[in-house]
């Protein structure tokens, strides 16, 4: 039998809870006592608890939890973690790697039905998304692993506004993957308060001594949230605003992360929401443009808003047409 029928086989052994001595192994397995001594090494290495107990009636146990939880995964399970490896892959998870490495020790020990199966479900899924560099990923590792362990990064940000790189003490609390983005949630010692960051910004990332507490009922992701998608008990200047569509094209607007999570009444050809009015001069319009005549606004905030947009879209793509071609038009 090759190295991992040996460890498989001395595995189901020990898992049935009585305590076996290498000898008895070696017997029972017919192979020598120093390849038994070998297959215990590697099960260890790979997270198998296994005990070893000296004397007259030693041996070898396995923890009662280990032995107690499924060894083996169905064929559900086994497609839904294929899947998992795809889509984390592609959103960029730092530790895709080892995710990998473990759907791979699925297909090495399938059989031949069930390696075709997996393999025609990991076909049967694709997930498009933005690469990736090399520097982001570690970055994310770096992240993860610091907030898993309490440790304090020292952190390079850059924020977007053409300005040199700022450096900070950070306390990451986590990493959240939102719309495309991955984000740093945690205390940044700067600021002396709970912020978030995006990853794709931070140009550089060392280790300290300083270790941190992350605390007990802290959510990243609940944070990051409430900073995208403030609460109107905090923010007073709302506004209510009523579109009417065909089903299909409310229903592609009520998936989007801002009017889906400001819904407030639904109907098949009409929905209302409650957005923030800095957002009416800003990200809405241009959002809702592509729509076209597809909607009916009734907000006249917003429908005033929409056409001071559509008016600066104009006014900047007829600055671009050459005389020629503006006499023409005007023809």
């Amino acid at each position: 039998m090759t190295k991992a029928d040996n460890m498989l086989s001395i595995l189901w052994m020990l898992r049935t809870g009585r305590r076996k001595t290498a000898k008895q192994l070696a017997e029972a397995l017919d192979i020598h006592v120093r390849t038994v001594y070998r297959c215990i090494d590697s099960l260890c290495a790979s997270g198998v608890p296994i005990v070893a107990d000296s004397g007259p009636n030693g041996g070898y146990t396995i923890l009662s939890r280990f032995a107690d939880s499924p060894l083996l995964f169905d064929a559900e399970e086994q497609k839904g973690l294929v899947h998992a490896a795809i889509f984390a892959r592609e959103a960029g998870y730092p530790h895709s790697d080892a995710l990998n490495r473990a759907t791979n020790k699925l297909k090495r020990y399938a059989n031949d039905e069930q390696l075709t199966a997996l393999e025609r479900h990991g076909l049967g899924l694709s997930v498009i998304d933005l690469p990736i560099d090399g520097a982001y990923q570690s970055h994310l590792q770096w992240l993860e692993e610091a907030a898993g362990q309490g440790r304090t990064l020292e952190m390079d940000y850059d924020k977007g506004r053409g300005e040199p790189s700022s450096s900070r003490l950070f306390d990451p609390y986590g990493i959240v993957y939102w719309k495309g983005h991955w984000y740093a949630v945690g205390h940044c010692r700067y600021r002396e308060e709970v912020r978030s960051f995006r990853v794709d910004r931070i140009r550089g990332l060392r280790q300290t001594d300083e270790q941190f507490d992350r605390p007990a009922s802290f959510s990243a992701k609940d944070y990051l949230l409430g900073q995208l998608l403030r609460d109107s008990a905090d923010h007073a200047d709302w506004e209510t605003v009523r579109i009417q569509a065909q089903e299909e094209v409310l229903n592609e607007l009520c998936r989007h992360w801002l009017f889906g999570h400001a819904l407030m009444e639904r109907q098949p050809e009409s929905a209302t929401f409650k957005l923030e009015r800095s957002t009416l001069s800003t990200y809405v319009p241009y959002f809702l443009m592509p729509y076209g005549t597809a909607l009916r606004i009734e907000s006249a905030l917003l429908v005033r808003r929409m056409r001071e947009a559509g008016a600066k879209l104009l006014a900047h793509y007829e600055d671009m047409l050459p005389s020629d071609a503006k006499r023409e038009d005007e023809k």
